[in-house]
This record gives structure tokens, C-alpha cells and sequence, in this order.
């Protein structure tokens, strides 16, 4: 049996741990034939709202208490405790599970050490204790302005702190639409451990709508969190004529933004919380708008449905970076929001209903990648241990 945790902290949205799910599914499907051993998991989340998403065989859920991003940074979503007691309970929990789960395969989501270094314990005492263990930090192709990544690392104790816990590096993304290395987000001292695995888009689960037959266009906000003001424009927006209007404002939008959006809705408009597969929808659908997190935009790029970007930009550029690379190279197109108007989007859903895009030119295998390369860490894994072993011996 090959044991594989995904941790992922999740504080805004649903991305980190939709990313790690889609890694799951495909880690399950691919890596039994190629190791010859069945695959159990732990998905690891502060997101309560993920476990409604279906499972592959052999896998659970441990969720930890959930944080948010509030004024001041970090901050509990739910229990009232200050952030250094929060994390400490977090990084206990997720110290003894992997103790106990003792896996073979630890990938965490974007923060190498979780949030204020809340994971730096369980890391450190499983290289201790289980040295055969392969741990892979994932990483989204964008980070964000090379300067505020390079603090990121900077606190993370540098590269050489980084390469005492991690024995890869895997940026889903393609090298040829946005370099992380090239643009100095990631340290080049680093360079030897990353792996640009591809997007995560294609061979995801397939699921089925719960939207009918009739033609519609769809507007999706991710998590919601931070999704009013491109909600309040897309539900002014015309409808083109024969088409109705799904907006998924998801289920972290606060109940009175969602009830005045549904207020404001017309009879071709409809709005839902959240919808069983956000890829099946997109793939019915005749036009997206969305925002451009990691999870949603690989979603719709792995559709032939046409798709306008309305990335976040404050607090982070990571989305406004990648809407810009993927725009230069014709597989989305993009609108800052200071620019979006219900005139807009009316415009360019009556532009774009039904038109198929064919996006070519770009690595959107990463899914299918990714079995093959943790079967070759696993076996490089073994053989190091092994080594280790007998050198202690002698």
C-alpha cells in the first residue's frame, strides 16, 4: 500500500485543496500500475466546505480549524483564539495524524511550512523518524511579484532550509506560458529540485450538471469571498437572446451579498450558492466568466468553451500575472476589474456565446504527468533509504 497526505492550508477560497483533490484522483487512477501497490490518502484542509467533493477509493478528509484572511493578515474563521494558539493546534493535529498515517508521499500546497510555520514540526519529525518518506512542495506556476516572493522564501530560512525538508519541487504550470524560475519568483539555488509537471487541467474527474439542456452562459467567483462587485456586474449584464445566465457566486460569499445579488437577478438570470461540479457546468456551458484562480482557470482551459478573466488584484498580482500570460498567448481573454461593467460582459457574452476555442500550444497534461513522477521519487525515495541504512549498519 502506497500512503500519500496532501496538505493545503486554505484560508480564502477553495483552490489550495480543489488542486490537491484533482491530485488525488490522479495519483489513485495512475500510480497502481505503476508501482504495483494500491493507493490510500489523507487530504488535509482548513476548508470545511471540501468535503462535500467526492473522494477517490481509499481516501478521508482530516480538517483542521479553519482560518481567514482578515485586516490584519491571519486570523481564526470560526473559534476564538488568538493566531500563535490556532496554529499550534493546527500543526499538532496535523503532526500526530502523519506520525500515525506514516506516509510515503507528502505534498504541500503553495506554503512550505503552512501558515506561521505551522507545519515545520510535522515535517521535521517525519524526515526524523520516516527518512524514506518523499516530500514535494507543489506549486502553482505563479507565484506573485518577484519581490514578494523572494521575502516569502527569505522567510522561510532561504534554499538551504527549504532543500532540508523537500526533496522536489512541482510547478503546475508550463515553463513556456509563465517561467517562475525565469522571472525570479522561485530562487534559481532551487532550480535542481523543480519539475514543471504541466497545468493540472486535463483528466480531471468527469461529472455531470446539474444545469438542463437549454443553452446558457455562466459566471463563476470561486470561493465568493471577494466576488460581489463582479457579481453585481455580471447579474446587470444582458443576457444574449435564447440564452439564460448561471451565476455561482460559491459558498464563502457572506449570505447578504448573495441575497442581494439574488434580488437583483432578472427572469434569464440565476443565482446558486454552489453547484456539485464547477468543470461539468463549465464544460455545458456556452461562455464563462470567471476569476482567475489557479483551480478555475485550469478548469475552463481544459474546456473548448470560450473564457473572459476577471483576475483579483488587490492584496496579491498572482491572478492578474496569470491572466496576462495566458491572454499574450490566446487562450483566455482578460478585463481588470476596474474596467468590468455589465455593458462589458453583456458585450462580450453576445460576442462569444457558442464559440469554440481550440487551445493549443500549451501543457495542460500535468494530471497525467504527475503519477509518473511520484512513482520515480518514490523509488529514488526507497533506494536513498536503503543506502542510508546500510551506510549505518557498516
Amino acid at each position: 500500500m502506497t500512503r500519500i497526505a496532501l496538505y493545503s492550508h486554505d484560508s480564502i477560497g477553495l483552490g489550495h485543496v480543489r488542486r490537491n483533490l484533482a491530485l488525488a484522483h490522479a495519483l489513485s487512477a495512475s500510480l497502481p500500475a505503476l508501482t504495483g501497490e494500491a493507493v490510500s490518502g489523507l487530504l488535509i484542509t482548513g476548508a470545511s466546505d471540501a468535503t462535500t467533493f467526492p473522494l477517490p477509493d481509499g481516501w478521508d478528509w482530516l480538517v483542521v480549524p479553519a482560518l481567514t484572511r482578515g485586516e490584519q493578515g491571519y486570523e481564526s474563521r470560526h473559534l476564538h483564539l488568538a493566531m500563535p494558539a490556532l496554529t499550534t493546534m493546527r500543526g499538532n493535529i496535523v503532526r500526530v495524524a502523519l506520525r500515525d498515517f506514516a506516509p510515503d508521499l507528502v505534498i504541500v500546497d503553495r506554503h512550505a511550512l503552512g501558515v506561521q510555520r505551522e507545519l515545520e514540526g510535522a515535517l521535521a519529525a517525519l524526515r526524523a523518524t520516516r527518512p524514506q518518506c518523499a516530500i514535494v512542495l507543489g506549486l502553482r506556476e505563479v507565484l506573485d511579484r518577484r519581490s514578494v516572493a523572494l521575502s516569502e522564501w527569505k522567510a522561510l530560512g532561504g534554499p538551504r532550509a527549504v532543500r532540508e525538508l523537500f526533496d522536489a519541487i512541482w510547478v503546475y504550470g508550463d515553463p513556456l506560458i509563465h517561467n517562475a524560475l525565469a522571472t525570479g519568483e522561485i530562487p534559481a539555488a532551487l532550480a535542481d529540485l523543480v519539475v514543471h509537471t504541466g497545468y493540472l487541467a486535463n483528466g480531471r474527474p468527469p461529472g455531470r450538471s446539474s444545469h438542463g439542456a437549454e443553452p446558457f452562459v455562466l459566471t463563476m467567483l470561486g470561493g465568493g469571498s471577494d466576488g460581489r462587485e463582479l457579481a453585481t456586474a455580471a447579474v446587470h449584464a444582458a443576457v444574449p437572446a435564447g440564452y439564460q445566465h448561471t451565476i455561482v457566486t460559491g459558498p464563502q460569499m457572506p449570505r447578504a451579498h448573495r441575497s442581494e445579488i439574488r434580488a437583483l437577478a432578472g427572469p434569464a438570470t440565476t443565482v446558486v450558492r454552489s453547484v456539485p461540479d464547477a468543470l461539468a457546468l463549465a464544460r455545458q456551458a456556452s461562455a464563462v466568466v470567471c476569476m482567475g484562480g489557479y483551480n478555475t482557470v485550469n478548469e475552463v482551459m481544459s474546456t473548448t468553451v470560450p473564457a473572459l478573466i476577471v483576475p483579483r488584484v488587490h492584496r496579491r498580482q498572482e491572478q492578474a500575472i496569470r491572466a496576462r500570460a495566458l491572454a499574450a498567448h490566446g487562450l483566455i481573454d482578460s478585463a481588470l476589474p476596474s474596467s468590468v461593467t455589465p455593458e462589458l460582459l453583456g458585450d462580450w457574452f453576445q460576442a462569444n456565446v457558442g464559440r469554440t476555442v481550440h487551445r493549443t500550444g500549451v501543457d495542460l497534461d500535468g494530471l497525467r504527468r504527475v503519477g509518473q513522477l511520484a512513482a520515480d521519487l518514490l523509488r529514488a525515495s526507497a533506494a536513498a533509504s536503503v543506502q542510508s541504512e546500510v551506510r549505518h549498519a557498516v
